[in-house]
């Protein structure tokens, strides 16, 4: 009889984001809906956790909790200070303006972070730290856990050959607990990568967090087909 089984499988080795912005993992970004990109400037000090976001033009001159705003990440990570708080990657000096992107921060993406991506962060990537890319399991980062995870059918072709084996999939799994960016790294054909891929795209997870925050974070997902 044809089974199928998912594993999820998580690297839990010591993790720290490195001292280089172009090998780091994570990002953020930010912005307040203005219709001009974000302005050139330094980039705050990066802090474990953040009380207040940067802002270049600050719509609340008298905030009820005055703190240096930060932005998340390892806190040896720095940038060469300029005249005012900014987007360090931006060409813009003026008009002021704190982005085109949503929620808090600077830039063109949506969070309390800088730059374009999603997080409290700086850079593309998603969660907090700098540079692009994502988390790994580990170091401060939790594993995702699945919540709904569904096995997959056996197609017909594997079926009738009487064929197993299995698949390896490389997933994201998103701060909202949704799977994306599948990569196929082991395949076993027959019509079984498709089945693993359709599977796991129909799967739900309670996401990682790193300092209590969901992060995006890519796992790797064994789907085993076996015949009994």
């Amino acid at each position: 009889m044809p089974h199928a089984t998912s594993v999820l499988l998580t690297d839990v080795s010591a993790y720290a984001l490195p001292s280089s912005i172009k090998k780091s993992r994570g990002g953020g970004g930010g912005g307040d809906r203005d219709k001009l990109a974000e302005s050139k400037g330094s980039l705050p000090r990066f802090a474990p956790e953040q009380v207040t976001p940067p802002a270049i033009v600050v719509r609340n001159e008298q905030p009820q909790l005055p703190a240096e705003p930060t932005v998340v990440g390892p806190p040896r990570l720095t940038v060469p200070p300029t005249s005012q708080i900014g987007n360090s990657l931006s060409a813009i000096l003026q008009p002021l303006s704190n982005g085109t992107g949503s929620v808090a921060g600077i830039g063109s993406g949506s969070g309390s972070g800088i730059g374009a991506g999603q997080g409290s962060g700086f850079g593309t990537g998603y969660g907090g730290g700098a540079g692009g890319g994502i988390f790994r399991v580990g170091g401060g980062v939790s594993a995702p856990r699945p919540i709904y995870d569904p096995d997959p059918d056996y197609s017909d072709e594997a079926r009738q050959a009487k064929y197993q084996g299995t698949v390896l999939l490389s997933i994201v799994v998103g701060p909202d607990g949704r799977p994306r960016d599948i990569r196929l790294l082991r395949s076993l054909g027959m019509g079984l990568d498709e089945k693993a891929i359709a599977a796991v795209q129909r799967w739900k997870f309670e996401p990682s967090t790193r300092d209590g925050h969901p992060v995006a974070v890519r796992v790797n997902i064994e789907v085993s087909f076996r015949l009994y």
